[in-house]
């Protein structure tokens, strides 16, 4: 099972077309019409429980942490949307600034402090590969991209759509 995070970078407007008609969404995501790749859309691959779990200390599953809203913040496009494994969730604009300035500031050093891959395992953190020395290199990587996209989403103005397929 390949359960695959996604950040889609949208703008203000795109964002409330998606809340009105969520087909749009996934018309987006699932373009079979072109083989050009979105720029927007950039996925983490199954690193975002284990991202999750550095950044608040509990894997995603009923994670009210702040930071956990980097990747699920609750807020649901369309409760009954399926974009692979579940619905499409998304931060504001103005949520996007507050999300990175938090997470412009953590370190690689601060990541690989809060490694720890027998509570990870403890915790259930999917995908569960955290007894390979590799993964916290694998996980920071991945965490860089989020931090990038934060960056960018927060110099253009736009809110961030994450979903898991």
């Amino acid at each position: 099972m390949s359960m695959i995070a996604n950040l889609l970078r949208v703008t203000r407007a795109e964002l409330e077309d998606y809340l009105n008609d969520s087909s749009l969404l996934e018309s987006r995501i699932y373009n079979d019409e072109t083989d050009e790749e979105d720029p927007n859309l950039v996925d983490i691959d199954q690193s975002w429980d284990g991202i999750v779990f550095l950044l608040t200390g509990h894997s995603f599953e009923n994670n009210t942490d702040p930071l956990a809203k980097v990747l699920f913040s609750d807020q649901v496009i369309d409760e009954e949307q399926d974009l692979g494994y579940g619905p499409g969730q998304y931060v504001t604009a103005e949520q996007v600034k507050e999300l990175h300035e938090q997470i412009a500031t953590i370190s690689t050093d601060e990541l690989k402090k809060r490694f720890d891959a027998g509570k990870m395992k403890e915790a259930g953190v999917f995908p569960d590969v955290w007894d390979n020395p590799d993964t916290v290199d694998y996980l920071i990587e991945y965490f860089e991209t989020i931090k990038e996209v934060y960056a960018l989403a927060t110099k253009n103005d736009e809110a961030i759509i994450t979903f898991i397929n």
